[in-house]
């Protein structure tokens, strides 16, 4: 008898979801997809999930693919808009998150933030190089943690299919939403660890999302020139990024599966 180990992750979702705004209330209130995604996993071993942003970087590390310029009449205009901007709501908490040593936030299963409340709670984790590199300890996770020690960093092995109640595991609903705001600086974009927003798609880290007084980047001088010029950008481009959903089996830390949303 040979029982090799198993680790499957299933996923259902559209093969491309759009955020087409073409309304100011859509500015104002961001557009969300409910339910977009479903994950189903199944595992012989103890395992974690996580979410990364990915781009091919033709723009920059870390920011979205510019896929269309409808024009260059504007010499200001900008055409980084961070990966973070994608904002991420998964249906349950993250159970086996106790190694999330110092995590502001550990998953994603905070309920959207009003428009009018900058919040890092829910942006998506991404890598400044913009590898597919796992979260640390300070980063969000939507099962399990960072870490090997067996003690708080995973899931351990089960099936959606065990499911008795009316929750899971092993079975997460993924929501997505995309709030540029007015202006369009896209509040609630934000560094992997939730400590600085990156809401003036310039690449810097303007804001502590910690700080209440800082929140709100469109009152902050500093980013005024970006945040009135990337609404320009937002309204003459098409960008594409996609999302990779991973898992890990958890003793080895080997990559087992990777699928990527978007392409």
């Amino acid at each position: 008898m040979d029982l090799q180990p198993v680790l499957q992750l299933d996923m259902t979702t559209a093969n491309q979801l759009e955020f087409v705004f073409d309304d100011i209330n859509e500015y104002y209130a961001g557009i969300t997809n409910y339910a977009a995604t479903i994950l189903k996993v199944s595992s012989t071993v103890s395992w974690d999930l996580y979410a990364v942003g990915r781009s091919s970087g033709s723009t920059a590390a870390g920011f979205w693919d510019q896929q269309i310029d409808y024009g260059s009449d504007n010499t200001n205009a900008k055409d980084q808009l961070p990966l973070s901007l994608l904002e991420l709501r998964q249906s349950q908490p993250n159970s086996g998150d106790a190694a999330a040593t110092g995590a502001t936030f550990s998953d994603y299963s905070s309920a959207f933030s009003a428009n009018s409340q900058a919040s890092a709670a829910n942006s998506l984790f991404t890598n400044s190089d913009g590898s597919i590199t796992p979260p640390t300890a300070v980063d969000k996770y939507i099962a399990g943690h960072a870490g090997t020690t067996g003690s708080g960093d995973f899931m351990p092995g089960g099936s959606y299919m065990n499911q008795s109640g009316s929750t899971s595991d092993y079975y997460y609903a993924m929501d997505y939403r995309i709030l540029p705001g007015l202006p369009a600086i896209f509040p609630n974009a934000a560094s992997a660890d939730g400590a600085d927003t990156t809401d003036s798609v310039d690449g810097a880290n303007t804001a502590d999302s910690a700080d209440t007084a800082d929140s709100d980047d469109s009152a902050d001088s500093a980013d005024s020139a970006a945040s009135a010029n990337s609404a320009d950008s937002t309204t003459r481009t098409i960008d594409y990024s996609s999302i990779s959903y991973c898992t890990h089996h958890h003793t080895q830390r080997n990559i087992k599966y990777l699928q990527s949303l978007g392409r």
